[in-house]
């Protein structure tokens, strides 16, 4: 088993100064160290075009623009560098896995991607400039992976295919533009509907009203549909999905056969945390082991949080956070069954490596 930590960063202020201060804590890391060796085995099919990137922004959260300028600042690199990392636009995303439930008052989401990707960073962010605050781990810094914003509106995506990409934001980075500017689940469904998607996610979201909308996107189509659970293949648009479907299916059906047992958020915590209930994976080298669980109470307006499996979520208080009681702790523990180094903790984290 591997020891992994998440840090806890909060921030209040504006958008520009919080780019600022991620970009020095980031500066002299292993997560810049492991990802510039990972450009030298995989580099950008195409060139960052920084007018570009920065029009698509701009009409959906101009605060993110200022972030990756502060970026931009403390790191002191070209503007195309910061786009090609953290601009969250035109960018690769390769397989990952994911599975969601959500019920009257939870959302629970597995995030399953691979170790090698994996920034372990938990922020708490509360704009004086423009935009909602938000909680939740992020993914290419500027991007989240899933997270619940003031508004109690909260949001997690599911891979589904590479096929055919488009021009178009990446899924942390349309994460991170739901929480910014979406206050319901109504609004953050008209803005999956409006913006362009650059690969083939379902993406849930779901506020205190109860209700859960689950997205199907794709460069060419969207489609919306109301379902309590999510793996990664389209219900709707089965024509976007990959071949190999067997893995995600059951994992549905783990969370589905059991959904009408469970009487808490705290029991549908256990079915996705625990590895011996069906949804939990250990596939770390094939781009899909489970390496946190989330939870999203948005009526209590409460986070859960939990590195690996068979573990008891950390409880963060985010309405206690809004009214200015800053957390204690700065760091999450947990441990995975794999060998395999992390990004931001282990050096040799890149692909001209076996493991």
């Amino acid at each position: 088993m591997k020891q992994i930590y998440s840090e806890i960063i909060q921030y209040r202020g504006t958008h520009y100064d919080f780019g600022l201060l991620q970009g020095k804590k980031i500066k002299d890391s292993l997560i810049i160290q492991n990802r510039e060796q990972q450009w030298k085995v995989r580099k950008p099919r195409f060139t960052i075009k920084v007018e570009e990137v920065k029009q698509a922004i701009l009409p959906f959260a101009p605060g993110i623009w200022e972030e990756l300028l502060g970026l931009q600042a403390a790191l002191e690199w070209p503007m195309e560098r910061v786009l090609a990392e953290f601009g969250g636009y035109r960018l690769e995303y390769v397989k990952s896995g994911c599975s969601i439930l959500t019920g009257e008052d939870y959302l629970i989401r597995n995030y399953d991607y691979h170790p090698k990707t994996y920034e372990g960073r938990y922020l708490l962010f509360q704009p004086s400039d423009q935009g909602y605050a938000m909680i939740g781990p992020s993914q290419r810094v500027t991007g989240r992976m899933d997270g619940m914003n003031e508004k109690g509106l909260a949001m997690g995506y599911n891979f589904m295919n590479r096929k055919k990409p488009g021009d178009g934001f990446i899924c942390c980075m349309i994460g991170r533009l739901i929480l910014e500017s979406c206050a319901s689940v109504t609004e953050a469904v008209d803005l999956l509907k409006e913006i362009p998607h650059r690969h083939s996610f379902s993406y849930t979201v779901f506020d205190p009203s109860g209700e859960t909308f689950i997205v199907e996107a794709t460069p060419r189509r969207i489609e919306v549909r109301q379902s309590k659970a999510c793996t990664n293949h389209f219900e709707i648009l089965t024509d976007e999905n990959r071949h190999h479907l067997v893995d995600s299916k059951r994992r549905l059906e783990a969370m589905n056969s059991k959904y009408e047992t469970l009487t808490s958020a705290h029991e549908a915590f256990r079915l996705l945390n625990d590895r011996d209930k069906g949804v939990f994976s250990e596939l770390y080298s094939s781009w899909a082991g489970t390496i946190h669980t989330s939870a999203y109470l948005p009526r209590e307006m409460k986070a859960w949080m939990a590195l690996g499996g068979n573990q008891e979520p950390i409880e963060f208080d985010f309405l206690k956070w809004l009214n200015g009681e800053d957390l204690t702790c700065n760091k999450i523990t947990g441990e995975v069954n794999t060998d395999i180094p992390f990004v931001h903790m282990d050096e040799g984290a890149h692909w001209s490596r076996k493991k």
